[in-house]
């Protein structure tokens, strides 16, 4: 077998990670990832805080903290590891439990890290294929085409000629994983029954999604399988390239493809020396996703102009397979009804089909949901459909659900995320490129249910008639019920008063006000009484107490008043 070159030292001599090893510490991983949270926990504490900002707080100020804190994050998750930089990737797409500036930061997040060793990679592969690289390949390069956090792609040459490009997994990944997610098991505990954070929030849920995503991504033979789907469903469509698998050299860590070189979607530059149409590749690329998402329920959860290329002939190249979503034939009927409902702007219908979808969670009091979504409605259906963008919808939804109890499933922000990307690229073939000009004939069949835009319609008339029918034969019964509930006492009516709630307030202030006074003046005494006594240094700390306690008094007296001026 014929080596081409020693890969260069430079390769393994950048950034010194410590995660980047073959044996990890508990114990050490434990002490970075919880110095990380707690870290983190302070920053958020002192961000409401008024004397933390020199020259007083505003609302730039706080914009610019939450920039340099989220730029922080985005630095030390890339310090921590594959299973940071993964997390931290997916919850770039959720938008609705982060502020915008986090979310910004986080889809920066690459995993370009350092390779691993020529002999690590040979090790792997020789003990998953359980034979020497010189009997699987005629040739392999040592030096790795392209290295991530999860693994890294040599380029090779099968003994019956074929060029291949081999994926190798990052040695000792399942064992970082293990240790990585029990620790983050520990710490989403805390964060779902903490007082505050844990409110309406399904911290334990989200652990759990994300644990299967990683799972799965590191799996190749997994990642195999998505590409052997994702092949078949494009079978018939000649513009569109994915490489074949070659499954006899294939395991959990290693997998053999095809090698199918292409431009890069995202260098506009050389598609246009290769006399490739920038305009044609742009509407290609939105007909391949709405194709993935509606025709066949299987979709690439991760387009981004690194995973796609274009072949010489002008088809796209679909790359890494290792991150797909699915849609099943439920969803999609409800995501048709929610579809309805925004196109009705019926903000109680478009309510109720995201409860069905479970993007939503029922909460007692849902009025003020459905405001948010009956203004969302209004403000961004007010151009027609073709002139809509994406990153102005995907903004509003995320705006509005944005501390609200919205909880978006990860198949919906895989969605918007692989939209908004797709929109950025084609505006980069195509200035002039709108993806919901593309997407309007595919819209049209959707809401004709694959029949006639007539037929569509009278199904859609016909099935309103019938549930408003079943309304009001179901009308007497219901007020029967409600009168029943009533007569027992257990019909329960709640009224809120806003001169009430001041009056609580006021109550709950005077009380904590009285705590204080009564602290003030015990350390007072207590400071006085060790002065008297000579100990200086106990007097001196125990009159700081004192200093502090009056200063809370002074902020909560001022905080009174301004509560009795108050409307």
């Amino acid at each position: 077998m014929t080596r081409r070159r020693k890969a260069p030292e430079i390769l393994h001599s950048n950034k010194a990670y410590r995660w980047n090893r073959e044996k990890y510490s508990r114990q050490r991983r434990f002490i970075d990832i919880w110095s990380f949270v707690l870290k983190l926990m302070g920053a958020r504490w002192l961000y409401t805080k008024r004397w933390s900002y020199k020259g007083g707080i505003s609302d730039a100020k706080k914009a610019a903290r939450r920039k340099s804190l989220a730029i922080w994050i985005r630095e030390t998750l890339l310090d921590l590891g594959p299973t940071f930089i993964k997390i931290g990737q997916l919850f770039s797409t959720r938008a609705d439990l982060f502020a915008s500036e986090f979310v910004e930061e986080l889809s920066k997040l690459q995993d370009r890290v350092p390779a691993f060793s020529y002999e690590q990679v040979v090790a792997i592969i020789e003990q998953d294929l359980g034979k020497s690289i010189e009997e699987l390949y005629r040739s392999f390069d040592p030096i790795p085409l392209a290295a991530a956090s999860l693994g890294q792609v040599h380029r090779a040459q099968l003994h019956s000629g074929e060029e291949v490009v081999v994926k190798v997994q990052r040695p000792a990944l399942k064992q970082l994983f293990e240790i990585d997610l029990q620790i983050l098991k520990g710490i989403t505990r805390y964060f779902q029954n903490h007082p505050e954070w844990g409110k309406g929030r399904d911290w334990i849920g989200i652990y759990e999604e994300c644990c299967k995503i990683l799972w799965e991504e590191i799996d190749y033979l997994n990642e195999g399988r998505n590409a052997d789907t994702f092949r078949r469903n494009f079978r018939g469509h000649e513009w569109v390239h994915v490489p074949r698998v070659y499954w006899r050299y294939a395991s959990p860590r290693v997998l053999t493809l095809e090698y199918m070189p292409g431009i890069k979607i995202s260098h506009y530059d050389a598609l246009e020396a290769a006399g490739l149409d920038r305009k044609l590749l742009a509407q290609l690329g939105a007909r391949a996703y709405l194709h993935q998402l509606l025709d066949d329920g299987f979709f690439h959860a991760d387009p981004h102009p690194g995973n796609i290329a274009v072949s010489p002939d002008g088809a796209l190249i679909f790359y890494d397979f290792g991150m797909m979503g699915q849609i099943k034939p439920i969803t999609r009927e409800r995501l048709l009804d929610t579809f309805f409902g925004v196109a009705q702007k019926d903000g109680d219908r478009v309510v109720k089909s995201l409860i069905d979808l479970g993007a939503l969670a029922p909460t007692d009091d849902i009025g003020p949901v459905r405001r948010s979504v009956q203004f969302m409605l209004d403000h961004f259906m007010d151009k027609p459909f073709e002139e809509q963008s994406v990153n102005a919808i995907s903004d509003d939804l995320y705006e509005i659900a944005y501390d609200q109890p919205f909880r978006f499933p990860a198949t919906f922000t895989f969605v918007m995320r692989a939209f908004s990307t797709l929109e950025g690229v084609g505006k980069g073939l195509d200035p002039e490129f709108n993806f919901m000009e593309v997407a309007k004939p595919f819209a049209m069949q959707l809401m004709s249910n694959g029949n006639s835009p007539d037929g569509g319609l009278l199904n859609e008339l016909s099935r309103q008639a019938v549930q408003v029918s079943s309304t009001a034969f179901g009308l007497p019964r219901r007020i029967e019920d409600t009168l029943d509930k009533l007569e027992r006492g257990d019909l329960r009516v709640r009224v809120r008063s806003t001169e009430t709630d001041r009056i609580l307030r006021r109550i709950g202030g005077v009380n904590i006000g009285t705590n204080y006074t009564l602290l003030t003046c015990a350390f007072t005494i207590s400071s006085t009484i060790l002065l008297v006594n000579q100990l200086y240094w106990v007097a001196g700390i125990v009159a700081i107490a004192a200093v502090v306690s009056g200063i809370a008094l002074i902020r909560l007296m001022m905080k009174l008043d301004r509560f009795d001026r108050m409307p």
